[in-house]
């Protein structure tokens, strides 16, 4: 007898019945395991679909010609560790471009790789170069200017590592010149229509942005805003004299969209939300003739308001095709003729569709995550309840499928950030979870981004305060419902989630049954200590949003608000998972709170993968973390898991798992 059924054995009555109704057990790996193929991106001269595809078990780019099979696809990289993230084209349609870290240190590098070149000698693929090969510096993709498609721009932290000087980099040859140093706290580089450097932004000293011209006698400010403000500089309009605006400055709460003349520092309103509930999230622009083709929202659902009529009949056409998905524009060719078109939903992880707009023609390239069963998924809902002043939280519940909804273990999944949000759509946790039974809620508690300003910044100040009441109260919303059963409510989170996870254990213990968190910080003033040089442009919003380490009564608040210094009270069963190289939630502050527990002999199990940072890009690493997890929340919430797992996901388990009694903490100087 397996031990997922030895575990119904021991179930109440209730729950078994819960069990027989649900959809079979799907394996975690077709949760967290590798897809397939994912990513595909048409080369701008329509000829090629590049895409991320396994290669000897990690993710590597591989690239076909648009009209062969995918099985006609051959590897361009040949990663053997680090998975590729991401990619894209150089402008020509010449090289891949990618960046890879070391283990997750986050200090990327940029490489290159000809698709067309032979391979490498003892290798299926051709050999990808370094672009930007320095020890211990980050490298930040800045532009790719149309006139030169051989050069891209990119900021590299080599001088200070605090901020990053411009340099222009040559795609052919790797030579690399410095175009300007970065002295003065320059963030961010904006380039006009015909390449050249424009503006600039600058986070000034006291955490203001400030948009500035470059001009031949140096740096003019032509528009700013607060440190709690947005005010962003996208691109330039199609007249390359005014230049497209991202702001909620003043008395605005929504981000919109304003054209800014940098000659009189005048910025006029162009976008917003029509009705008043959202940022605007993104402008689509045409790299063709510099139009603004649309805007994206994200309310409950995602939506594009088009401005082009064109594409607000192809996207029409495309509805009526693709009926209840969310359609989004990937990549697209260079005359914007052919585009690579997503479609997805919350039991749909995605398809790929390769959309003529000529021909109005729509051809089925892959789905994501091919093996999954659809109809085995959840459906995700969204709601809202009051928080504990008042306060209404946007969130999104998922039910497990084929059940009453009455009564059910629930684990809340409060996302990372915590300047995010989450969004409707296939969440693979929520999903997962879903299907072994329980109700998963997804809170966009008050901190979150995308609900304007005043949502925003009512989270300042309340790490582990009304942030967290925003978590309890959705617990209590899903009781008061009938929902919840509310002897069986756990928290699984990563980054800030896990230290919403770590918190809501501290301060609420009565609330949860089990506790999960995956690179979560447990001290707010060694976290804001230790965050990384590179992020020294917002220091002064974290110390705002989070509190001032440079005073008393600044770390004091942090001290109350860090579940480290609330281990006393934690009763409930807790799951630690960490990466080593992490670079902004140091090891050290998963380790503090694993001796917390340890020495008062509380029972806590902890993970610390070493080839890993801020979260788990391998996969087996991933499993191996769910694998524990699933086991653990069975083992105090009553739901189901599954037992087996792949040797190698099985032996990684074993290789990450720390005993608690080998964990020391580093001695103060």
């Amino acid at each position: 007898m397996s031990r997922q059924w030895v575990l119904i054995g021991l179930c109440c009555a209730a729950t078994c019945r819960l069990w027989a109704e649900l959809p079979p057990l799907i394996d975690r790996e077709l949760f967290f395991g590798d897809p397939e193929i994912a990513g595909a991106q048409i080369a701008p001269d329509g000829a090629h679909i590049a895409f991320i595809k396994p290669l000897e078990g990690v993710r590597n780019v591989w690239v076909k010609k648009t009209e062969e099979p995918f099985s006609a696809a051959r590897p361009v990289t040949a990663e053997k560790k680090r998975p590729i993230g991401g990619y894209f084209w150089s402008r020509d349609s010449q090289y891949i471009l990618y960046v890879r870290d070391n283990d997750g240190d986050e200090n990327f590098n940029v490489y290159a790789v000809r698709p067309w070149d032979p391979p490498a000698v003892g290798s299926p693929a051709p050999a990808a170069r370094n672009l930007t090969d320095l020890k211990g510096v980050r490298a930040n993709i800045v532009a790719l200017p149309r006139s030169e498609p051989d050069i891209v721009y990119v900021g590299l932290n080599d001088r200070d590592k605090a901020w990053h000087d411009l340099y222009r980099l040559r795609i052919s040859t790797g030579e690399r010149t410095l175009v300007r140093a970065n002295t003065e706290r320059i963030t961010g580089w904006v380039f006009d229509n015909k390449d050249q450097l424009r503006l600039v932004s600058r986070s000034a000293e006291n955490g203001d942005h400030e948009i500035l011209a470059v001009t031949p006698e140096g740096l003019r400010k032509v528009y700013e805003c607060g440190v709690l403000e947005t005010c962003t500089a996208v691109r330039f309009h199609k007249d390359n004299r005014r230049v497209w605006l991202m702001t909620n400055k003043g008395e605005a709460n929504l981000i919109g969209l304003a054209l800014l003349d940098p000659g009189t520092g005048h910025a006029r309103l162009a976008e917003t939300d029509p009705g008043g509930r959202v940022d605007l999230a993104q402008p689509i622009f045409s790299e063709l003739t510099d139009e603004l083709l649309g805007v994206v929202f994200i309310d409950e659902k995602s939506r594009i308001d088009w401005r082009d009529k064109r594409y607000a009949a192809d996207w029409r056409w495309l509805q009526a095709k693709l009926p209840g998905k969310q359609i989004s524009p990937g990549s697209r060719t260079r005359d914007e003729l052919v585009w690579l078109i997503n479609a997805s939903a919350d039991t749909e992880p995605g398809e790929t569709y390769l959309f003529d707009r000529r021909k109005r023609r729509l051809v089925a390239q892959y789905r994501i995550r091919e093996r999954l069963r659809r109809d085995w998924l959840a459906r995700v809902e969204p709601i809202r309840y009051p928080s504990s002043d008042g306060l209404e939280i946007p969130a999104y519940l998922t039910l497990p499928p084929g059940v009453e909804p009455r009564k059910l273990p629930l684990v809340v999944v409060p996302h990372g950030g915590p300047w995010a949000r989450d969004v409707w759509g296939y969440h693979s946790v929520a999903q997962f979870l879903a299907n072994r039974g329980y109700a998963v809620l997804q809170p966009n508690f008050r901190g979150s981004t995308g609900y304007g300003k005043r949502f925003l910044d009512a989270g300042n100040g309340e790490w582990g305060r009304k942030m967290q009441d925003d978590l309890t109260w959705g617990v209590r919303y899903l009781v008061d419902k009938g929902i919840a059963d509310p002897k069986r409510v756990g928290i699984l989170g990563a980054s800030y989630g896990g230290y919403a996870a770590l918190a809501g254990v501290a301060f609420t213990p009565e609330v949860y049954a089990a506790a999960v968190s995956i690179v979560g910080p447990s001290n707010l003033i060694t976290l804001l200590e230790s965050i990384p040089p590179y992020w020294e442009a917002v220091r002064k919003m974290f110390y705002i949003r989070m509190g001032d380490l440079s005073t008393p009564e600044g770390r004091r608040k942090l001290m109350e608000q860090s579940p480290l210094h609330a281990a006393a009270r934690i009763r409930t069963p807790l799951l630690v998972a960490q990466g080593a190289n992490d670079p902004r939630v140091n090891k050290a502050e998963s380790d503090q709170i694993v001796v917390a527990l340890r020495d008062r002999n509380f029972p806590v199990t902890y993970l610390v993968a070493p080839d890993e940072g801020h979260g788990f890009a391998r996969p087996v690493n991933s499993m191996a973390v769910f694998f524990a997890a699933e086991e653990f929340l069975a083992r105090h919430l009553g739901g189901r898991y599954q037992q087996d797992a792949r040797p190698e996901v099985a032996a990684r388990l074993a290789a990450i798992r720390v005993d608690p009694k080998t964990v020391s903490l580093a001695s103060k100087n």
